[in-house]
């Protein structure tokens, strides 16, 4: 029986463990997070699946040396990564003799980094989807062991992405897997001339610039709507959050930024208008009212 141990965390992480688990693979450990208190928990736990399955689950701050020789004592054949948050160190990983193997969500060498969903919705693509490839000393890089697509919707999302990651990660190591334990995946290097990478995203990145066109607009804000902390933008100092918005077809050639329409409320933007769908102002559920002609602060500058 082939022993793993496992690096995972939100719902990719609770659904690849549950294929590990049907495919008969011993998990001899799970190390996972603890959650933070300050982060709206809208996925799964893998710490919860572990316990329930009978499973020895750790959750340190660090992967120091008492934890190298938890993991060398445990002898992994093989170490998987499902979402994971920290950066596992290679000593650990060149324990498992069938190698490491991370499932990523974008295509690779697309998006490497942190925040991927998000930013691939930012950016405005129309498809992305999960990569499963080797771990090595620098993220993201090693050979691709399979990739499965998923689409994105003009109207999708980071969450609803989300929702197709994760069934989509499932299939992938599914399909890989037997490969993986057999020791038949070695993989196809990465084109690093294809290679993309973005950093991790903070609530101030939420906000919007009335200067931009409207997609930009619009992408931002599905990128970075519930769960999470949301696009805002400031009218005379005061805090707007913008939860959806819709690109309208209004003519204008008034200043980026100003108010068009009050019902439904309609903005112009730097080329063309949208429709500000959900909104409050911070800190209440009051949906803005906003007079024909107020304006938003805009940064002219920053187009």
């Amino acid at each position: 029986m082939t022993k793993a141990v496992v690096f995972a965390y939100s719902s990719v992480g609770v659904t690849c463990l549950k294929v590990l688990l049907e495919r008969g693979i011993d998990i001899r450990l799970v190390y996972t997070h603890e959650d933070d208190p300050h982060e709206e928990r809208w996925f799964e736990s893998v710490y919860e699946l572990s316990k329930k399955a009978g499973l020895t689950v750790r959750t340190p701050e660090k992967l120091d040396a008492e934890e190298e020789q938890r993991i060398r004592d445990s002898q992994p054949d093989v170490i998987f990564s499902f979402y994971y948050r920290s950066i596992i160190p290679m000593k650990i990983l060149d324990l498992a003799p069938l190698g490491a193997y991370n499932m990523h969500g974008s295509l690779l060498p697309k998006y490497r980094g942190r925040a991927c969903v998000n930013w691939a919705v930012l950016n405005g693509e129309t498809v992305t989807g999960v990569t499963l490839h080797h771990m090595t000393a620098f993220a993201d890089r090693g050979n691709i062991v399979g990739q499965q697509s998923v689409a994105i919707g003009s109207e999708d999302t980071a969450q609803d992405v989300f929702s197709k990651i994760i069934p989509a990660a499932g299939e992938l190591l599914g399909r890989c897997l037997e490969d993986i334990i057999t020791g038949n995946a070695e993989g196809t290097p990465q084109d690093e001339s294809q290679a993309t990478k973005f950093g991790r995203r903070t609530p101030k990145d939420g906000e919007i610039n009335f200067a931009w066109n409207s997609k930009r607009i619009h992408d931002l804000v599905r990128a970075v709507t519930h769960p999470f902390p949301g696009a805002f933008a400031f009218i005379d100092g005061k805090k707007l959050m913008i939860w959806k918005t819709r690109i309208t077809d209004d003519v204008n050639d008034l200043p980026a930024g100003t108010v068009i329409k009050s019902s439904p409320l309609v903005v112009s933007s730097g080329e063309g208008a949208i429709e500000i769908v959900s909104a409050n102002w911070e800190g209440t559920n009051d949906f803005p009212e906003l007079t024909v002609g107020t304006r938003f602060d805009v940064k002219e500058d920053q187009q």
